[in-house]
């Protein structure tokens, strides 16, 4: 492994095998077969063949540098929940290697684990009967820390997440926002060289959000290798120094932001606000020569309005077709706009959907 490689991912594939539907499935798939006269009907015969695998990570290969923040993103069933997993050890490839920190994660597990600080999405990695101090407290020792400094780590983490007021109180009553501050603690206890954060400002208020994003800065300051994974193409463009885009379990692009941006150079990205759920248009929009992408994002609390984005070569065009439509249909435009290409634009071209879908 390169000493500038924190991270190195070689040719990593993971599948699963589909379980077979169970005796209920069975009796249910039949009646079903039966009453649409087609035995061949998905999920009802398979011929006696055994269920196909699942095919998650599909040979990935990348490098993630000494002291950057790496972006991987991905549309849910892409395959970067697999590879978060493999790489924090939670799950072996079926083959491939990677190594972190110079550990291979097959062979070196426990090395890995101890290089490694993880904070993974939608999993309960506090203890929320027990306070936020002896929460601190239970991982130091779980990760080993020296008992005579693990008392100085702890208050020096509270303070620095601004938790100290809060220390003593159950983590049951913490917000969303301080317990997730918390959970970044508990993974920086041991002072791991690289840091897995998933969806790090998911679910919090957008000051919550700003504060932890620049919790993230810092760590890159102090040295941390950082894999980062995140919902938000916003905060992905702001944070990572490169970005993989993974779908259907490949890496379909990798570099930095900037160069991203650089492939869709000559288009431009058309958005219209109005005030009823676009109905119909949207796949008249997708069959237009120049159009590259389309999305429809819904917002509002109390008073609903969707956001079309279009990616087009020809902006003129799109945007007179798109409001023809839209009249047709009798939908108010509150407002539009034609705007350079994001980084959700480059990602909507290459994968065809939204980083939400």
């Amino acid at each position: 492994m390169s000493v500038a490689n924190a991270i190195e991912v070689d040719d990593l594939r993971r599948t699963f095998t589909r379980r077979a539907p169970g005796a209920l499935n069975r009796m249910f798939s039949r009646r079903r077969a039966a009453a649409s006269s087609n035995d061949n009907e998905a999920g009802c015969n398979n011929g006696g063949k055994r269920p196909a695998a699942l095919v998650a990570v599909d040979g990935i290969t990348f490098d993630i540098r000494v002291g950057e923040i790496f972006g991987l993103l991905g549309p849910n069933g892409a395959g970067k929940t697999t590879t978060i997993k493999m790489l924090c050890t939670l799950l072996e490839p079926t083959s491939g290697t990677a190594r972190v920190a110079g550990f291979d994660i097959v062979r070196e597990p426990a090395r890995v684990r101890a290089s490694l600080g993880t904070v993974l999405s939608g999993e309960r990695s506090l203890y929320w009967k027990l306070t936020g101090r002896e929460n601190l407290e239970y991982f130091a020792a779980l990760y080993d820390v020296e008992p005579s400094t693990a008392s100085t780590r702890i208050r020096e983490l509270l303070d620095r997440f601004e938790l100290t007021d809060k220390a003593n109180e159950l983590v049951e009553r913490y917000s969303t926002g301080m317990r997730q501050r918390l959970s970044i603690a508990r993974a920086l206890l041991a002072n791991p060289p690289v840091l897995l954060l998933d969806e790090p400002t998911a679910g919090l208020d957008p000051q919550s959000a700003r504060n932890l994003r620049e919790v993230v800065r810092k760590l890159k300051d102090e040295g941390h290798t950082i894999l980062l994974t995140t919902h938000y193409m916003a905060e992905a463009d702001e944070l990572s120094d490169r970005i993989a885009i993974i779908d259907h379990g490949k890496v379909i692009a990798l570099d930095t932001p900037a160069v991203l941006k650089q492939h869709i150079q000559q288009m431009h990205s058309v958005e219209v606000e109005t005030d009823r759920e676009p109905d119909g248009i949207l796949d008249e929009l997708r069959s237009l020569p120049l159009v590259r992408g389309v999305e429809c994002i819904q917002s509002g609390n109390g008073f609903e309005t969707w956001t079309i984005r279009v990616l087009t070569e020809d902006s003129r065009q799109t945007l007179d077709t798109l409001l023809d439509l839209l009249r047709a249909g009798g939908e108010r435009v509150l407002n539009l706009r034609v705007a350079e290409p994001t980084l959700e634009d480059v990602f909507i071209a290459l994968t065809g959907k939204s980083l939400r879908d």
